[in-house]
């Protein structure tokens, strides 16, 4: 299959189960103390007795809508004591760029025994790659991990399952897909956080109704006593959207889907919402960005009181969050 065969999707809504937050966006670049561009696609976790959040900074000029080369990419840190209003550090926190590496971006939380694990894309001068690091302070980072060419989108279960670490990940298999955009949802296992196997394919772009271009991860998964719960993006391409951001040509949508997976076998999907749980519908996702019509999950945590956070990113230009709870986002992928 590929795209020009592909049935455009047409118009998509919200589930009417999820609340965007009054603060949206809650951090934007005119809140970060140096000059970035675009704040978006944000990892965030509790840790330390506090919310995190870290962001990916794309430079540039907002007013001119113009942006620096992609190696100045680099990833901010904010905190939070109730997780909407953030207060950016003085200074990026984490880089990578030299003869090999162009930049690093998209970063994903995970706090497993106590750690706070960040897997990361890689832009290199050979592939896209996969990497994972694990900080205690988001001020120094040890890289664990990097994958070979081509894997990002990658996000950890935030505990072990049957005594392994598993991550959800995206590769990008252009030959074996068609030559296009087909790119799908799969699983792994690791002992150790460095070596990974075991991988299956656990959810195939055509398995999602409000998608037709390519799906992957997005915030990490929690924990519930109905299974582990997580969101993925989709996209769907329609080619009369033509210029649709600041980009000379945009002609994709992204939307954010749930999904709840067996607690023992994270390879089965228990359910799977029909319709997307995020749709581009607020003026922050849907005009005036570097890329419209773009949502994008980054982070999800789960309060004591059954409320859901997903912090997302919206229209690849500031970050965003919305709210749901636990046991309507369960009935939503279970079709109750």
């Amino acid at each position: 299959m590929n795209q020009a065969s592909t049935p455009v999707i047409g118009a998509l809504a919200s589930s009417p189960l999820i609340r965007r937050h009054p603060a949206n966006p809650v951090l934007d670049a005119a809140r970060v103390p140096y000059p970035t561009a675009l704040v978006f696609n944000a990892g965030v976790v509790k840790f330390g007795g506090r919310y995190v959040m870290v962001f990916r900074n794309d430079y540039g000029s907002l007013e001119k809508q113009t942006l620096e080369p992609s190696h100045t990419t680099d990833l901010g840190v904010a905190f939070s004591e109730d997780g909407v209003n953030w207060t950016a550090g003085p200074k990026p926190v984490f880089k990578l760029n030299d003869e090999e590496f162009v930049r690093a971006y998209d970063p994903r939380l995970t706090v497993i025994g106590g750690r706070c694990y960040m897997c990361f894309a890689v832009d290199t001068r050979h592939g896209i790659r996969g990497g994972i690091a694990v900080t205690d302070d988001f001020e120094s980072f040890e890289i664990l991990s990097l994958s070979t060419p081509d894997l990002r989108n990658m996000v950890l279960f935030p505990e072990k399952i049957n005594g392994n670490y598993v991550r959800l990940e995206r590769p990008f298999t252009v030959y074996s897909r068609g030559g296009k955009d087909r790119f799908d949802t799969w699983i792994a296992e690791s002992p150790d956080l460095v070596y990974w196997g075991r991988s299956d394919l656990l959810l195939a772009v055509e398995q999602v109704p409000f998608a037709n271009d390519k799906i992957g991860p997005a915030a990490p998964p929690v924990k519930t006593d109905k299974g582990w719960l997580t969101t993925f993006h989709a996209v769907d391409v329609d080619p009369a959207r033509g210029k649709n951001g600041w980009e000379p040509s945009w002609k994709k949508r992204y939307t954010a889907g749930i999904m709840l997976l067996d607690l023992n076998n994270p390879k089965k999907i228990l359910g799977m919402s029909a319709s997307p749980l995020l749709a581009p519908e607020a003026p922050y996702e849907m005009d005036g960005g570097f890329r419209n019509d773009v949502i994008f999950p980054g982070g999800m945590i789960l309060e004591d009181d059954g409320e859901v956070k997903i912090y997302y990113g919206a229209a690849d230009t500031v970050e965003c969050l919305a709210t749901a709870h636990v046991d309507d986002l369960i009935r939503l992928c279970l079709g109750q």
